[in-house]
């Protein structure tokens, strides 16, 4: 009762950040103007969108199929596809739920769950560094634009202008996990919780540690490549769907695909939100876009995405049904 009770707590202050965001775009826009710029949207550009977006699925999907081959070489593509798909899907309703849904249905053996899941914690390891990647190519390229508005809306907003800095507050996190993961050390032989979650550390560790023996870590380069430029590829062709953003280069898609990522960050349903805001605000603070315009590309690209992984989640959960039978 006391972990549903907390599940309860954590989820719905999820929710609420999630209306909060959605509260703060929606007094910003005239909804007539946004229905005249949905009547204007050019369909076929959307349809390519989603053919880089079922893409960018697929090569996650490979990406971490490798990534788990040193721990379990049995790992299917097949049940490593339907795996990325449900726990996609389950991240739509509950954050953070949906990487130990994939880590629980992608092998037949539960000892490894542990150290699925640590493939899983490299897995956004690298997400976190192609990001910074990402905004730093985005800055090299456009630095007059893109400087003054990530320093002026994004660093601002987290506090780096003022008393608390992100930079201290992580800091600070990371001592006290550290903390806390040598108490349990210290503790594993004496304390039976203590034990466990040395246990679980452990296993996760060993997983971490499983995916830097892949035996071919070019195709993990290239497939992690390959991801990101579906992404980038999914922002510009939501501005080309837009004529009133069709202007717009590959250098703006990297860095409006960068910052919709920083969304990602804020644990809120489907990043259901602040990805809409933080999207809206990029476009509008950028290229003086109107405010309706701004959250159509934000809801074209991201309502998009989310058709196609409930309906890719809901297929692949009724094959994992049929498999289990």
């Amino acid at each position: 009762m006391r972990e549903k009770g907390k599940n309860i707590v954590k989820y719905g202050v999820s929710a609420l950040i999630a209306v909060i965001f959605v509260w703060m775009v929606a007094e910003k826009v005239d909804w007539n103007g946004f229905v005249q710029g949905l009547a204007q949207t050019r369909w076929g550009w959307v349809a390519l969108f989603v053919v880089a977006s079922l893409s960018a699925l697929l090569f996650r999907t490979l990406r971490w199929r490798d990534m788990l081959r040193p721990v379990d070489d049995g790992v299917r593509t097949l049940d490593t596809w339907d795996a990325v798909n449900v726990g996609s899907l389950a991240n739509i309703g509950l954050p953070g739920v949906g990487e130990l849904l994939r880590c629980a249905l992608v092998g037949r053996d539960r000892r490894n769950y542990g150290k699925f899941l640590g493939t899983m914690v490299m897995e956004r390891i690298w997400d976190v560094l192609a990001i910074l990647l990402i905004i730093l190519l985005a800055l090299a390229l456009k630095w007059k634009a893109f400087g003054g508005f990530l320093k002026e809306n994004i660093l601002a907003a987290g506090g780096v202008s003022g008393n608390i800095r992100p930079g201290l507050v992580l800091a600070a996190a990371a001592l006290i996990v550290l903390a806390l993961g040598l108490l349990c050390w210290r503790l594993r032989e004496r304390n039976r919780l203590a034990g466990k979650v040395w246990k679980a550390v452990e296993s996760i560790f060993q997983g971490a540690k499983a995916t830097l023996k892949m035996k071919n870590k070019f195709s993990f380069a290239l497939y992690t490549a390959l991801i990101w430029l579906s992404y980038i590829l999914m922002s510009w062709f939501g501005l080309k769907a837009l004529p009133d953003l069709a202007s717009l280069g590959f250098a703006d898609a990297l860095f409006i695909s960068a910052v919709g990522n920083l969304a990602s960050v804020i644990p809120v349903p489907s990043g259901m939100g602040p990805y809409h805001y933080l999207v809206m605000t990029c476009l509008s603070g950028l290229y003086a876009c109107s405010n309706e315009i701004g959250l159509l590309y934000a809801v074209l690209c991201h309502e998009s995405h989310a058709v196609l992984i409930i309906i890719l989640g809901v297929a692949s959960y009724i094959r994992l049904q049929f498999r289990n039978k």
